[in-house]
């Protein structure tokens, strides 16, 4: 039932039409094409909506609406009749189907998902006649696992397995809202929640990646400024993953732990102030 007021009247109007002759569609065809009788183009229009509603009602298995659909017929039938050529002798009606079907095809694929498809004439023939190879071959003796299906459809259309694997994914199921629930709960997480990710931002981790790498820089220069023992104690302290204890490296040194803690102040000291006069972008970045 099509729900819009304008489209009932479209197809009343269109039941009404009377059959035009083929004499009668010839001349009215001549009248338009040489004259631009628009009165002779509603002519040839309206006795020919029927035909645009029959092919619209073998596109409603797509879900679209049937008024949109008798209406993007209407357009290719414009079409038709602006391109018709009345001396070739062929009916209307021959020459319009393929301007209507194509059309509404047009339409079903910009409107069927947000996710484009069928853009090429392969991939729209793959569209349209998948569903119905698949039920043909389905009716076979014996049943079909998908890689001998998508292997006769591919030989059917001339398209590749793998094109017909991804159209058949498609149709399987429709698009999902990212802010639709995971739940009948009026709280329940929606999909755009996953999407969310805690990592940094591209921008945030090159700009920390710049910024080790300038301290790093900064750091091999300043401990230049040590003694090899304060050098040693730095390293195995506060440069090594498995900071060394003060008591251990007394005992390698042969001082005391307090010795050890004395020197590694004083070094830490004495790299602060190679820092600064080396670097004196250094208190702007640890500030």
């Amino acid at each position: 039932m099509i729900e819009d007021t304008a489209g009932r009247t479209m197809v009343r109007a269109a039941m009404r039409a009377p059959y035009l002759e083929r004499e009668e569609e010839h001349l009215l065809a001549l009248r338009w094409k040489q004259d631009n009788d628009q009165h002779a183009l509603h002519c040839i229009t309206m006795a020919h909506m029927r035909l645009v509603i029959s092919m619209a009602s073998k596109f409603r298995h797509y879900g679209l609406p049937l008024g949109d659909l008798i209406q993007e017929g209407h357009v290719g039938l414009l079409e038709a009749a602006a391109r018709f050529e009345p001396e070739r002798e062929v009916r209307f009606s021959t020459y319009a189907t393929w301007w209507i079907r194509a059309s509404m095809q047009d339409y079903i694929l910009r409107n069927w998902s947000i996710v484009r498809g069928g853009t090429s004439s392969a991939q729209k023939a793959l569209f349209f006649n998948l569903r119905r190879l698949r039920a043909r071959l389905a009716n076979g003796a014996e049943p079909l696992s998908n890689a001998s299906l998508y292997r006769e459809v591919s030989v059917a259309l001339g398209v590749s397995e793998a094109d017909v694997a991804m159209m058949d994914s498609r149709l399987s199921a429709p698009d999902s809202s990212l802010n639709q629930p995971l739940a009948d709960d009026a709280g329940a997480t929606e999909r755009m929640d996953f999407l969310i990710s805690d990592d940094p931002l591209p921008d945030e981790i090159v700009g920390e990646t710049i910024d080790v790498e300038r301290r790093s820089v900064w750091l091999k220069t300043a401990l230049g400024a040590l003694n090899a023992r304060e050098l040693r104690i730095i390293e195995e302290r506060r440069l090594s993953d498995e900071g060394a204890t003060l008591e251990s490296l007394g005992e390698a040194l042969g001082i005391s732990k307090e010795r050890v803690r004395q020197i590694e102040a004083r070094a830490m000291e004495k790299l602060k102030v190679a820092l600064v006069e080396q670097n004196p972008e250094f208190l702007a970045t640890a500030a």
